[in-house]
């Protein structure tokens, strides 16, 4: 599985490289919003230099079909190595997903809570798809049953698009969504840290250093 951070920060990006781990970046306009970005493409080039040759999710803020294609080909230019244009599964949305593939510009379809819009994302050449694991538990449902559907679906009808698993709130949905089989999993730094964490891992070390301090 890909672990991608999702994030606009560019210390924790710059933290989740040195760990030697990170396989891409996801950001949205409200991350952007959070760090205090005033200048996207120039935001966007420096998470690239970051993370050179990995893939770095680019958000349009277009809500017209052909607005999002135009905003999405400038996107791109920024740098064609590396950015994914991320784009909402609206109706709109979807028409600049296919205008997009034809471009031979790889996209992210955002947004997605349900197996329809996976599906139609799929149909219409998204590289990934995003489900918000997330945002569905907030409201009780159940987010990760969305990743069984949509890659038992995908599975069926052989599409490349990958599953990338988003609005990640802690350690154990990440964990859940590698043992469902997502391609993908976008998430904080702090829950991607999480995995190392184990209190038995400490008592161990503690006990390893005192003792080696025994040893000659």
């Amino acid at each position: 599985m890909k672990i991608f951070i999702d994030t606009a920060n560019l210390k924790d990006i710059q933290e989740a490289e040195n760990l030697g781990i990170l396989d891409g970046v996801t950001t949205n306009p409200s991350l952007m919003a959070k760090e205090g970005v005033t200048d996207v493409n120039t935001h966007y080039q420096a998470i690239c230099n970051i993370c050179k040759g990995k893939p770095v999710s680019a958000e349009v803020f277009s809500t017209q079909w052909e607005e999002m294609v135009e905003e999405g080909k400038a996107l791109y230019a920024l740098n064609p190595d590396q950015i994914v244009v991320k784009i909402p599964i609206t109706e709109e949305g979807l028409k600049a997903l296919v205008k997009l593939n034809e471009l031979n510009i790889p996209t992210n379809c955002t947004l997605v809570f349900s197996v329809g819009q996976a599906l139609l994302a799929a149909k219409a050449g998204a590289k990934f798809v995003s489900p918000f694991v997330g945002r569905l538990d907030d409201i009780s449902q159940h987010g990760m049953e969305l990743i069984h559907d949509i890659k038992q679906v995908f599975a069926n009808y052989g599409f490349q698009t990958e599953i990338l698993a988003a609005s990640i709130r802690h350690t154990n949905h990440l964990l859940s969504c590698a043992q469902a089989g997502s391609d993908v999993v976008t998430a904080p730094l702090k829950s991607i840290k999480g995995l190392l964490n184990h209190p038995l891992t400490d008592i161990g070390l503690e006990k390893f250093i005192a003792d080696s301090k025994k040893i000659g």
